[in-house]
C-alpha cells in the first residue's frame, strides 16, 4: 500500500500543552511523518494533518486517539464548532500509490480497534460509511455530544458502528472515522461581526441547500479577528475551487452592505487548487507555500 494522508481533528484549540503529548505520540511512529498543525482558540478545535504508508498511518491515528482520550475532558470543552469526540473526526485519504478502497479498510480497522479497546463509540462516514445517511459528516454529528449523550441510548438511528452501543465514552465521547477525497478546509471572514449574515450566506453556499457543488458551510462569531466567519469545508476543488466560493461569498455579503476581511486555509491544500495569484485575489492570510501547499511538504 502506497502513501495515506490522515487528518485528525481533536477538540482541543488553547491548549498547547494539552495538543503536545498527542502530536507526540503521532511523532513516535516509524514511518510516519507530521506534516501541518494548525489551532483555533474561537473553535478550540485543532486540524492534524501526517502521512505514512498504511498500517503505520493507523497506527499513529490510534495512539493520538488513546491520549485524546486520557488529556481531553469533553464535559469541559466548550467552542464554536459542533463536535462529539475529544478526537471528533479521523479522516484517511489516498495520496500516491494507494486507493480509496484500502483507505475504507484502514477506516474500518482503526474503527474497530478504538471500539474494542477505548472503549469509545465509533461512527463510520463518507466512503466508509456503512450507511447512506451517515456518509455526510455533518449528518453523524449534528446533535454534537451532550445531545448524542442521551440520544445513543434510545435512539435507533444513533446506534455507533462500533464500540459500546448504548453509551458514549464519559470523557471522550465518540469518534467519527472515515476515508474521502482531499478536502480543504476554508475560512472566510467578515468586516462585521454580523452571525446571522455569516450565517445566510453558509445556508446560501452550501451544496445541500442548493448552493455550490461540493461546499459545506456553517456561520460562526470568533475572536481573533473578533468578526463573523463563513467557515467551509471545500470537497471538490476541481468543481468549485477557491476563488469561485470566494467570489460568491463576496457577493452575497456586499449585497448586505459588508466587505470581506481575509480568508484563511485551515490545514494544507494541493498546489491545484492555488493557482498563481489565487492567494492574494481571495486575501488569503498568512499563506506560505512551503507549509501550507501538500505537495512542498512530502
Amino acid at each position: 500500500m502506497g502513501l495515506v494522508e490522515c487528518v485528525p481533528n481533536f477538540s482541543e484549540g488553547r491548549r498547547p500543552e494539552v495538543l503536545a503529548p498527542i502530536l507526540a505520540e503521532i511523532r513516535a511512529v516509524a514511518g510516519v511523518k507530521l506534516i501541518d498543525q494548525s489551532s483555533d482558540a474561537s473553535h478550540n478545535r485543532s486540524v492534524v494533518t501526517f502521512v505514512g504508508q498504511g498500517a503505520a498511518a493507523a497506527e499513529a491515528a490510534f495512539r493520538a486517539i488513546a491520549k485524546a482520550r486520557e488529556v481531553i475532558d469533553l464535559t469541559k470543552h466548550q467552542g464554536e464548532h459542533p463536535r462529539i469526540g475529544a478526537t471528533d473526526v479521523v479522516p484517511f485519504v489516498p495520496l500516491e500509490g494507494s486507493t480509496m478502497e484500502e483507505c475504507v479498510a484502514l477506516a474500518h480497522a482503526l474503527g474497530a480497534r478504538v471500539g474494542r479497546e477505548l472503549a469509545i463509540p465509533v461512527y463510520f462516514y463518507e466512503s466508509a460509511a456503512r450507511t447512506p445517511a451517515r456518509r455526510n459528516l455533518p449528518d453523524v454529528r449534528n446533535i454534537g455530544f451532550e445531545k448524542l449523550r442521551e440520544a445513543v441510548a434510545s435512539d435507533p438511528t444513533r446506534v455507533p458502528d462500533e464500540g459500546p452501543k448504548a453509551a458514549l465514552h464519559p470523557t471522550a465521547g465518540a469518534t467519527v472515522i472515515g476515508a474521502r477525497q482531499f478536502l480543504i478546509a476554508f475560512n472566510i471572514n467578515l468586516a462585521s461581526e454580523d452571525l446571522a449574515l455569516a450565517k445566510s450566506i453558509a445556508k446560501a453556499i452550501r451544496e445541500k441547500d442548493g448552493g455550490l457543488k461540493g461546499i459545506k458551510a456553517m456561520g460562526f462569531a470568533i475572536d481573533a479577528p473578533k468578526c463573523a466567519q463563513v467557515s467551509m469545508n471545500v470537497c471538490d476543488f476541481r468543481s468549485t475551487g477557491l476563488e469561485r466560493v470566494y467570489s460568491e461569498v463576496e457577493k452575497l455579503a456586499r449585497a448586505a452592505g459588508v466587505e470581506i476581511l481575509d480568508s484563511e486555509l485551515v490545514g494544507l491544500a494541493p498546489r491545484a487548487a492555488l493557482p498563481a495569484g489565487t492567494a492574494e485575489r481571495i486575501r488569503l492570510r498568512g499563506f506560505d507555500p512551503k507549509k501550507q501547499v501538500i505537495e512542498e511538504l512530502l
